[in-house]
């Protein structure tokens, strides 16, 4: 694997992107000196997190290359903002979903005077990505699925489909309710037709069971290190577990599979050993709340210097990302349709 001193010059991919490359530059510069700060120095007896201190090192590297060489052999990138609208069904049609989000206020400056200034931050510090043109991942979109969680986001899809491509999905309030479970499911049923269209594939048993089968195994191997960070000692600090996630949302879902099995093992083999990341004892700290995307690390960090560990997140970028198991047997598309809008259902905390 290389490191972070043998990182190809990706300027070129970007200028072509559309990138303003002076504002990226901007960014770019700032963030690894507040990974190092944050990840490296401030931390000792890691687990082996080389390939997921790499990925964020050339953050607008690597995977946008990937994007770009899938969408170049017809693969369509899909972006997404919630952990409620279902990649199973994007990457059963060929797809590759893309997470989203805003997890820095740098971008502010390209939404003022278009966004109240006391709305959502996470909500400003995305919209402001997009039209600040400082983010390959948005400029790479072939189409962008927004939701109705919130009427920040709302906002951000009125002004966000001026600027590209957007489908928006409703999602219900109340999931305990018949007319709830019944909206969703024809929700799902259009955003297949959507996806279906944009894609001209057909979504079969053939290729959506599979591609649930390898979702859901992403998701129970984030299931199962959430789990051991529950031993006491933990074998891996919440700053590294938070960052799994972050990665998780735009990373090759085979590919964090293998690195995710990996690490669980390893983490496995430390606690076996009675080796964690803090003394027996300390602190712990459940943080609930808004997603934290990266370069968002400042609470865990806080938290971590000051004598104490996080050991769960009840977030979306925590456990709320692989709450709910999913239910992998069935027929037909409905059968399966249906096992992933009751997974997604119940998750639900709206």
């Amino acid at each position: 694997m290389k490191n972070l001193t043998e990182l190809e010059d990706h300027h070129p991919m970007w200028e072509k992107l559309g990138i303003d490359l002076r504002k990226h530059d901007e960014l770019l510069e700032i963030l690894p000196s507040i990974f190092k700060e944050t990840y490296i120095d401030a931390q000792k007896n890691r687990p082996d997190m080389s390939f997921f201190d790499f990925v964020v090192g050339d953050i607008h590297g690597i995977r946008v290359k990937e994007l770009i060489e899938a969408k170049s052999k017809g693969k369509k990138v899909i972006g997404t903002f919630c952990v409620y609208v279902p990649d199973e069904i994007i990457f059963a049609l060929d797809g590759i979903g893309v997470g989203l989000c805003g997890g820095t206020n740098f971008s502010d400056y390209a939404i003022e005077g278009v966004l109240p200034a006391n709305l959502c931050p996470l909500v400003k510090s995305a919209v402001g990505f997009k039209r600040g043109k400082i983010c390959p991942y948005f400029e790479c979109l072939d189409l962008l699925i927004g939701e109705t969680t919130c009427d920040g986001k709302k906002k951000a899809w009125e002004i966000l489909g001026k600027e590209t491509e957007m489908y928006i999905m409703e999602i219900p309030q109340c999931k305990e309710r018949i007319q709830a479970k019944e909206l969703f499911f024809k929700e799902l049923k259009a955003l297949v037709k959507k996806l279906e269209d944009l894609s001209g594939k057909k979504l079969t048993v053939e290729n959506l069971k599979p591609t649930m089968i390898k979702i859901e195994k992403k998701r129970e191997l984030l299931r199962r290190i959430y789990e051991l960070r529950k031993n006491n000692p933990p074998p891996i600090s919440g700053k590294d577990a938070l960052l799994l996630s972050q990665i998780t949302f735009y990373d090759d879902p085979d590919r964090q599979v293998q690195m995710l099995g990996k690490l669980a093992d390893e983490l496995e083999e430390r606690i076996t050993r009675g080796e964690g990341v803090v003394d027996k004892g300390t602190p712990r700290i459940l943080v609930a709340g808004t997603p934290m995307a990266i370069p968002n690390w400042k609470l865990h960090h806080i938290i971590e210097t000051s004598g104490a560990i996080v050991v769960a997140e009840e977030t979306c970028t925590g456990t709320r990302y692989f709450a709910g198991k999913m239910k992998t047997k069935g027929n037909t598309v409905d059968e399966l349709l249906q096992n992933i809008a009751n997974r997604y259902l119940e998750i639900n905390c709206a």
